[in-house]
């Protein structure tokens, strides 16, 4: 399959490159692409074919939009499936959160914005109460999409959203997949003390 040619800047491929590698941990130089990760990436046929290998030379080569925008970087499941590969130990997971919060910290939005919504009702959930409750994690995230659409004036996307994910709710419901009690774990005021003195980054 072909693949959109990557574009290469000299200026801000050795800044950008130091500055992921420094925020991940990741010795993302040692990378030389003989894509085992890619073989095993859970999520590769839903991302462009954007790879964790073809991740980490877009960072390489200083394309900084295609790093922070594609698919793979917003919705990489951090299964740890391309570090358990990797010949070299590289967590492309670790890199594709670093970029994620480099995105938010930029204010530059992903092809989809269902991808922000969902990472910062992720993030705020669980740093409000220490784990995730599907009922309230998920209604957090729709009401963000609903209010983009609103936004927007999408009025007739707000009712089509309502309408499918009820029915979704009700079929996981009836599996027992969907749980509606609601738990909050103990030290989560530490959890959140901890994050606001990580790095002094805006992460959200």
């Amino acid at each position: 399959m072909s693949t959109q040619p990557y574009k290469f800047d000299s200026q801000a491929a050795d800044i950008f490159t130091r500055e992921v590698a420094a925020r991940s941990g990741q010795n993302i130089n040692s990378c030389y692409q003989c894509k085992r990760c890619a073989a095993g990436c859970p999520v590769a046929e839903d991302t462009g074919m954007v790879t964790p290998n073809r991740l980490i030379r877009m960072v390489v080569l200083g394309d900084i939009e295609s790093a922070l925008t594609n698919k793979l970087t917003w919705k990489c499941l951090f299964c740890h499936t391309c570090g358990t590969r990797c010949p070299n130990n590289i967590k492309t997971g670790r890199i594709a959160d670093t970029l994620k919060k480099m995105a938010l910290d930029a204010g530059i939005d992903p092809q989809q914005p269902e991808y922000k919504n969902f990472h910062r009702a992720f993030f705020h959930y669980s740093l409000r109460h220490g784990r995730i409750n599907e009922i309230g994690m998920m209604g957090e995230f729709q009401l963000r999409n609903m209010w983009d659409h609103l936004k927007k004036g999408n009025y007739v996307a707000i009712v089509s959203e309502i309408m499918s994910k009820s029915t979704l709710a009700w079929k996981m419901f009836k599996q027992k997949r969907l749980h509606l009690s609601f738990h909050s774990s103990k030290g989560r005021d530490e959890i959140s003390r901890l994050y606001k003195k990580s790095a002094g980054r805006k992460w959200i």
